[in-house]
């Protein structure tokens, strides 16, 4: 998942629409929220500089569209960006998500709506962010083993006994013990069932989320 802790900027042209959103994501919460009239004044204001979620209308006034917005946030790691329109063709829908935006909201939008999606979000990333974590932590903490203690860790995990691994790689059931003790030792595991754990958190792969169409929640 991209990751999402910047500012959430709005790209509203409608005044009402924009300030009922801007409420809804404020309300209650420290969260960073900045409104903006058009596309020219996002860019103008280089938004993409602080922005973390961007909530924008496809059709936009002025010089710059909301393809042109979606080109930007496309061309930066950091945003996610959600798409307002109304009218779309499946071809259209298609090549919004393809592009890069990560959700499609009806529009006129529904405040609460937003707030929920902007919400959703923002807990996922959070998961995320939670699950790199633990994933850095374990690669660290397996980061010390030698490649021979490496070969031994991935026996175990197969469900290994010493006696089968000894005889797998050609080594004295005594040296595996003293291998398996140093793993534990480097790794900071407390028993092999914290060991395996770190194993599997430092093999996660980390997948990116599948873009949907999601009008409504």
């Amino acid at each position: 998942m991209t990751d999402i802790g910047g500012h959430i900027h709005l790209v509203l042209p409608d005044a009402t629409e924009r300030a009922a959103c801007f409420r809804a994501l404020a309300a209650g919460t420290e969260r960073i929220v900045r409104s903006f009239a058009s596309a020219d004044a996002w860019i103008e204001a280089a938004g993409e500089d602080s922005c973390g979620i961007l909530l924008f209308h496809w059709r936009q006034p002025g010089t710059a569209d909301g393809a042109t917005l979606l080109g930007r946030v496309a061309a930066r790691a950091g945003i996610a960006a959600f798409v307002a329109a109304e009218q779309l063709s499946i071809a259209e829908s298609r090549a919004i998500l393809c592009g890069g935006a990560r959700d499609l909201l009806p529009a006129p939008l529904d405040p609460r709506l937003v707030r929920r999606t902007v919400d959703a979000a923002l807990a996922e990333w959070r998961l995320h962010q939670i699950a790199r974590d633990r994933h850095r932590e374990a690669e660290a903490r397996l980061a010390a083993l030698t490649p021979r203690e490496r070969d031994i860790l991935a026996a175990i995990a197969a469900g290994l006994g010493n006696k089968a691994i000894a005889r797998r790689l050609d080594l004295s059931p005594r040296t595996v013990e003293v291998h398996r003790a140093n793993i534990m030792r480097r790794a900071g595991a407390g028993n092999v069932a914290e060991l395996l754990r770190l194993q599997f958190i430092a093999e996660l792969a980390h997948g990116a989320p599948t873009n949907q169409v999601r009008f409504g929640a």
